[in-house]
């Protein structure tokens, strides 16, 4: 399980903004704060500075699964010499890679996870940034349905962006996500059938207006679900 949790977690990379390049070197064998890079993970960073990930965790006031930001600095804590536990679902901060334009073969037949118009297409900028999924609009009380059938491997919050967050892994690395929640409805590790209704539309994380945001991840790659979901007619 913590293994799925691991991977699936890892899905929603936060891509590098432009303020990230004129960072200034941040070496993690300094005795100050620590500046995200592109390509860092929280689990890496609190294994190099020699501490524990829920001492550094304690440090920042950050709760799991851990999403990391390109630019955003991190307090160094106390050195802690406890034995280290498993890690928990921590996020890469890098640029996603181009994705594959047409349907790959072995992925899961999708349905749309709510009736909601499409707001944000996929790689469609969004604050500076590609879209790694489509963006719904909806209205609070909608139901949110599984896209496929899979096991939820996330059910909570994401502090940084996505608020109340749900995310399905339907095997062979395909992982859908669904994020801006305003009810989650089911729990980690359940098994769930396609379309069975997961959550209710609301607003968390940094939407201004209820909706939802929808992903599709191979690996850790983001694919463009509109290759996926059947023709609106």
């Amino acid at each position: 399980m913590a293994r799925l949790r691991l991977a699936a977690a890892a899905l929603l990379l936060l891509a590098a903004s432009p303020s990230a390049q004129a960072q200034p070197e941040n070496l993690l064998d300094s005795a100050g704060p620590y500046t995200v890079r592109a390509g860092d993970s929280f689990s890496v960073i609190a294994q190099r500075m020699g501490v524990s990930v829920e001492a550094l965790a304690a440090a920042n006031h950050l709760r799991a699964p851990y999403i990391l930001r390109v630019g955003q600095v991190l307090k160094r804590p106390a050195p802690d010499s406890s034995p280290r536990r498993a890690s928990p679902p921590t996020v890469a901060a890098r640029k996603p890679a181009p994705p594959p334009a047409s349907r790959e073969a072995g992925a899961p037949r999708l349905a749309w996870p709510t009736s909601g118009a499409v707001t944000a297409r996929f790689g469609a900028p969004v604050k500076g940034l590609p879209n790694n999924g489509i963006d719904l609009a909806a209205f609070a009380g909608m139901t949110v349905h599984a896209a496929a059938a899979g096991r939820v491997v996330f059910a909570g919050t994401e502090p940084e962006r996505f608020g109340q967050l749900i995310l399905i892994d339907h095997g062979g690395s395909w992982v859908t996500a669904y994020a801006y929640l305003g009810q989650v409805r089911v729990k980690e590790g359940q098994m769930v059938k396609a379309r069975q209704i997961i959550a209710r539309i609301g607003k968390s994380g940094e939407a201004k207006r209820p909706g939802l945001h929808f992903e599709l991840r191979k690996g850790t790659s983001p694919r463009n679900p509109a290759l996926y979901l059947p023709i609106r007619l």
